[in-house]
């Protein structure tokens, strides 16, 4: 998935917002809500956590907070007698399974037919489990580099009655997850804790940004579901993440009643289609373009201040 400084960047998008993050609180008189999505279920094991320890602990840190959260599952990651069984943990506890794809290929670089049979073979594994839902996530948060293959793919979406599982909080987790084991590689031993503290301030800022977008745009808080990813970085620091949102007075809600939000029923005329639905509709507004990167997140802008840091 995924020029300018962190720190600068931070500023210019709160001016550019014309609100700091008391006053967007204030003048919208709601706390803000925030759901769990995770995408991929890449499984493999590390000195850090096995794939299976790493399932459990992310399942426990949600089970600490009541929390149900949503697995966009890509198939090719669990089709088989050693993984499958992980997914069925993450039904038998309550949570929301959803489609992100058999094979995670870029639609923008695709065929739609041999794409829309992909979609169609993930939903044939995954339909085997009781909280399966017809919730599509698009690999990388692209859904069309023309409005002739974005609309094409929407049409198959409602003939086939999926949604769109759409991220308003987009992040770059999967990159400091990266980073981090990386570090384990050479370093069994490191110190974990300058990773995890980097990955709270990163989620916070991207947070703030997306929910004072959103209140700028829409007039009105929504209720977020934010991107993360099934790694080794959530494994260990999950928990962590939820209970800063809490400290901060924000309030987690379960990823089903998150997408009862009508904003999820968005279709933002845009090309090239996609990244963030707040991100999205702020486009397609054509008001916000100081505020506004392409694409949305990545890599190249947490490069910069992670190697500065050391990690």
């Amino acid at each position: 998935m995924k020029r300018r400084q962190f720190t600068k960047n931070v500023g210019l998008c709160a001016a550019a917002l014309g609100m700091g993050r008391a006053s967007a609180l204030a003048s919208a008189g709601k706390q803000s809500e925030v759901a769990v999505t995770l995408d991929d279920f890449v499984l493999f094991d590390t000195p850090a956590l096995s794939a299976a320890a790493r399932n459990r602990a992310i399942l426990d840190a949600l089970d600490g907070h009541k929390l149900k959260a949503a697995m966009f599952v890509a198939g090719k990651n669990v089709d088989n007698e050693k993984n499958l069984p992980l997914v069925r943990l993450w039904d038998e506890r309550g949570h929301m399974i959803a489609n992100h794809t058999y094979s995670h290929k870029f639609y923008h670089n695709a065929d739609f037919q041999e794409y829309a049979q992909d979609i169609l073979r993930n939903e044939a594994l995954l339909k085997q489990f009781s909280h399966f839902r017809k919730f599509l996530r698009f690999p990388f948060l692209k859904e069309g580099k023309t409005a002739e293959q974005r609309d094409r793919m929407r049409a198959f979406m409602r003939e086939h009655g999926y949604r769109n599982g759409h991220v308003t909080i987009d992040a770059s987790d999967w990159y400091v997850d990266q980073r981090l084991r990386e570090r384990l590689k050479t370093s069994p031993q490191a110190d974990l804790a300058p990773y995890r503290d980097y990955y709270l301030d990163h989620i916070w800022e991207r947070a703030t940004f997306y929910d004072d977008l959103a209140r700028k745009v829409l007039g009105r808080g929504v209720k977020h579901t934010l991107l993360l990813h099934h790694n080794v970085l959530n494994g260990l620091f999950l928990g962590d993440l939820l209970r800063m949102f809490k400290r901060k007075g924000w309030k987690l809600v379960d990823a089903e009643k998150a997408y009862t939000d009508p904003l999820f029923n968005s279709a933002p005329q845009i090309v090239p289609a996609g990244e963030s639905l707040i991100w999205a509709l702020a486009k397609e507004a054509g008001k916000y373009e100081k505020v506004l990167r392409y694409p949305g997140e990545d890599s190249e802008f947490e490069k910069a201040r992670m190697d500065a840091l050391g990690l």
